[in-house]
């Protein structure tokens, strides 16, 4: 299919939270965009970069989608068809369980130009924040990154695998399938094993819970942490995060 618009697509990774962790790059594709279709997680003082691009909220987040994949798709394409410069505006990084994937195999069905512009994952951002190295020499050699939940809502099957490994494990959109995750981890680690959980890491409402795998479901009851969560398993969580409570008032330990 060939076509002679000047429309375009780039995806934008919009950090962790935090509206300072966006990069200078994501900042002036922001400011050039003349529509931008952002999701929950976004921090909404971003959109104030550009007051006169059209924003339109598409939702997306584990309970709450204002618009299905199919018509974040669809709507991607309309606009840029018109001929608009076009932001898909994600959390995080758009390549990191951001549904990129998808967004950029349809637009290449109508031949849009797309970029990507990555940006810090919640993953790595929010363990920096909280001074938690994810690798540390002589300690943990390697990281793994999975998701709690797959795409048909079950807890991801690689939960097992990264419960027997020695590598830091984060677990991102996995409060659903919390007490799964902490019972799989039981088997293979011991009792007091770390655990950290970050609510909206980086931004003003950040919660913070560390703990180990024998009590972190009830400091999770207590101070009712919910999504959306990073969930943080590995030697380091203590020291660092321990370090870090002199600074947070936030930060809840046992």
């Amino acid at each position: 299919m060939q076509n002679n618009f000047q429309g375009e697509i780039t995806l934008v990774g919009a950090g962790p939270g935090d509206p300072e962790l966006l990069t200078i790059k994501g900042l002036k594709a922001i400011q050039k965009a003349e529509v931008i279709l952002y999701d929950v997680l976004i921090n909404p003082r971003l959109l104030d970069h550009n007051p006169i691009a059209e924003k339109v909220f598409v939702g997306k987040r584990l309970g709450f989608a204002k618009m299905n994949q199919e018509e974040i798709n669809s709507l991607l394409i309309s606009y840029a068809l018109k001929g608009k410069k076009v932001v898909r505006l994600k959390g995080g990084d758009p390549m990191i369980f951001g549904r990129a994937a998808e967004e950029l195999h349809y637009a290449s069905l109508f031949n849009i130009p797309t970029q990507v512009i990555p940006g810090i994952s919640s993953y790595t951002g929010i363990a920096a924040q909280h001074q938690i190295p994810l690798t540390k020499r002589g300690e943990n050699e390697s990281i793994w990154i999975t998701t709690g939940h797959t795409q048909d809502g079950e807890i991801s099957k690689d939960i097992p695998l990264a419960a027997q490994t020695n590598a830091t494990v984060i677990v991102l959109m996995g409060m659903r399938f919390l007490n799964k995750i902490i019972k799989t981890f039981a088997q293979h680690k011991p009792k007091n094993y770390p655990v950290a959980i970050i609510q909206n890491g980086t931004t003003a409402n950040e919660k913070v819970i560390v703990g180990t795998l024998e009590n972190i479901i009830s400091l999770k009851e207590e101070y009712q942490i919910t999504n959306p969560a990073n969930i943080i398993f590995g030697k380091s969580v203590v020291d660092h995060i321990t370090q870090y409570k002199n600074l947070k008032s936030k930060v809840c330990q046992s």
